[in-house]
């Protein structure tokens, strides 16, 4: 029988390895990117096609499926995975980044966050405790420990404070977590590193971590308006500070060359709306950087966006009609390519590191990416 969770390094390139993680919904391979279902659903994707472009994992949100349709009620009918008719892993977020940044009237207290709803106004509290409850009702395979989002920028005393309720959160979560019965035998926990941009913070907050104990480690309290140099500074040594045998999970990110950057230095696993909501846009993501298919110049052009894309049998002048067009078929086929592309890129590092060509295969990436091919 599978096992609940194990992680395998097949091999690694410098700081970037290549592997799995086995679950009882399947396998995911890493690394991976998890193209973000909001609200139960990747937005203008049916789940088969999810799937058919490579995902092995996808990501739901705690804060709005909270909200809508609610947590008691999703476990009444059947947990997400049957609610969404997605068959394989589900990662659920805390839902503590979303109170930070969506809800009126928040306050942060010791024990959890009192906010109200963005939706209607309905005043709730969200806890470690109640996170993790949350996330029981929904199914998820692999839960997220509740933790708060460090604001940017912020001094150190400011990050130390933060950090440190963080981990006080995280032992709360690990306790709500562990309390599940059932649902805790067959999922995992994610631990949650926090610090800011500031390594002796971060190292105290892994160490908090690893002596909780967590299936899986994220790094915390990135993507949030630092850039991506100050962001893989970062990344130069936090990921290195969690247990090696345990995935790696950077949360939000995000464009195609932050996530190159990212796997050289470590990470495993990624999350971020943005293919989804570029591609509701009009933007594509290439091999050759992005394309804003509104732009005039592809009214008349009879090329693919990639002729090895799901949607290269139609041309970039028919999405460009489409897309300004507002019809709804532009913002499927814009989000089924975008998808297939990050998980393209997936498919290249994995191959790369495995090849023990992973810098090379980086460099070139990066060059044509960034037009200089």
């Amino acid at each position: 029988m599978t096992e609940r969770f194990s992680f395998s390094i097949t091999a690694t390139d410098g700081a970037a390895r290549t592997g799995s993680i086995q679950m009882l919904r399947g396998e995911i391979r890493t690394p991976a990117f998890m193209p973000v279902g909001t609200a139960a659903t990747v937005k203008a994707m049916k789940p088969e096609a999810v799937r058919a472009i490579g995902a092995d994992i996808i990501l739901g949100n705690t804060y709005h499926l909270m909200l809508r349709p609610g947590a008691e009620r999703m476990d009444r009918l059947g947990g997400l995975h049957d609610f969404m008719q997605w068959d394989r892993p589900i990662l659920t977020d805390s839902g503590g980044y979303q109170v930070m940044s969506l809800s009126a009237l928040t306050k942060k207290t010791e024990e959890g966050v009192a906010f109200r709803s963005h939706l209607d106004g309905s005043r709730h509290m969200l806890t470690p405790e109640r996170s993790m409850e949350i996330q029981r009702l929904l199914g998820s395979d692999i839960v997220m420990a509740f933790d708060e989002c460090t604001s940017f920028p912020a001094t150190w005393e400011e990050a130390k404070a933060s950090m440190e309720r963080s981990m006080r959160w995280a032992q709360r979560s690990r306790d709500g977590f562990d309390s599940g019965g059932a649902h805790a035998a067959r999922s995992a926990l994610f631990g949650i590193q926090q610090g800011s941009m500031f390594r002796d913070l971060r190292q105290i907050s892994s160490d908090a971590l690893m002596a909780v104990g967590f299936d899986g480690y994220a790094v915390g309290g990135l993507a949030v308006g630092e850039g991506q140099e100050t962001m893989f500074g970062v990344l130069d040594y936090a990921p290195a500070m969690l247990p090696a045998d345990r995935p790696r999970y950077l949360m939000g990110v995000g464009k195609p060359d932050d996530i190159v950057g990212a796997v050289e230095r470590g990470i495993d696993m990624f999350d971020c709306v943005l293919p989804t909501r570029s591609g509701r846009n009009g933007q594509a993501f290439t091999w050759d950087g992005p394309v804003n298919i509104r732009n005039a110049k592809y009214a008349e052009d009879r090329t693919p966006i990639d002729p090895d894309s799901p949607i290269g049998g139609w041309s970039r002048a028919y999405l460009h009609h489409l897309v300004k067009s507002g019809e709804m078929l532009g913002a499927m086929l814009m989000t089924e390519h975008n998808l297939w592309f990050y998980q393209q890129v997936m498919a290249g590092l994995r191959g790369a590191i495995a090849e023990g060509r992973l810098t090379a295969w980086a460099d070139a990436f990066r060059r044509r990416y960034r037009g200089g091919k």
